[in-house]
């Protein structure tokens, strides 16, 4: 391609959707970043401010940048977690979750395939996580990253011929603010976390955003409904009860 790219991303004001807004902006992107807050350093695009968990300002906001921008590209990062064991799962946290991660997912490329299908090129790319394979008081949570997984699939199918790749990028532990949050740094947590990676380590949003990016990339396009994951090696980790044998 020798036209812009122009990338959408949600959940764009930090962690892994903030680098990876400077990643792609660095080859070249103008990039679009939708959240509820507004970064805390410039943003290296445009910014606009909306609160994703309402469906009405995310339409309005959705419609007029699709009037602004021809758009062939978008990263669907915003999400939220309420960690909770089953007993107490409640139904409004349940489809908060849900709502935030794959509704919004389903608006944004829903204004945005137009464009895409004019150009017959497009790359949308899914956030999930490790937890869609499975994680402890993360029933919600697993449910919709676990849906990122399925909706990638599905639209990678409905969509190859129209020149539209669509896969899904599934990080473990990264250094963010919400992982942060979890597993404070220095604390007792934070070293049971890290003690269950392989590589003994949290990824960095960079390392997250490169492989992003890489799906962007035209030599990726022959790659649809895949799932990568960023995780040093937790998802081929084996039983510690098969490591003892």
């Amino acid at each position: 391609m020798t036209q812009q790219h122009i990338t959408l991303i949600t959940g764009a004001s930090r962690g892994i959707g903030f680098s990876t807004a400077e990643y792609l902006a660095k080859q070249g992107h103008l990039v679009i970043g939708l959240a509820r807050h507004v970064p805390a350093k410039p943003f290296p695009g445009e910014f606009v401010t909306v609160d994703l968990s309402d469906r009405y300002a995310t339409t309005e906001t959705l419609t007029n940048l699709t009037k602004q921008y021809s758009f062939n590209g978008v990263v669907n990062n915003v999400a939220i977690v309420y960690p909770q064991p089953l007993e107490e799962v409640t139904l409004d946290k349940f489809e908060a979750v849900i709502d935030l991660n794959l509704r919004v997912a389903i608006q944004t490329v829903q204004a945005v395939l137009p464009s895409m299908k004019e150009k017959k090129w497009g790359r949308i790319v899914n956030i999930s996580s490790i937890a869609a394979l499975g994680a402890q008081e993360r029933t919600s949570y697993t449910v919709a990253k676990g849906g990122m997984i399925s909706l990638a699939r599905t639209w990678a199918l409905e969509l190859v011929s129209s020149g539209i790749t669509v896969n899904t990028v599934a990080p473990g532990g990264i250094e963010t603010e919400m992982a942060q949050h979890i597993c404070p740094p220095g604390s007792e947590v934070e070293k049971r976390c890290i003690s269950g990676i392989p590589m003994k380590r949290f990824g960095k949003p960079n390392e997250v955003a490169a492989t992003i990016g890489f799906f962007f990339s035209e030599e990726a396009g022959y790659i649809t409904g895949q799932t990568l994951f960023v995780d040093g090696g937790c998802s081929i980790d084996i039983h510690p009860y098969y490591k003892a044998r």
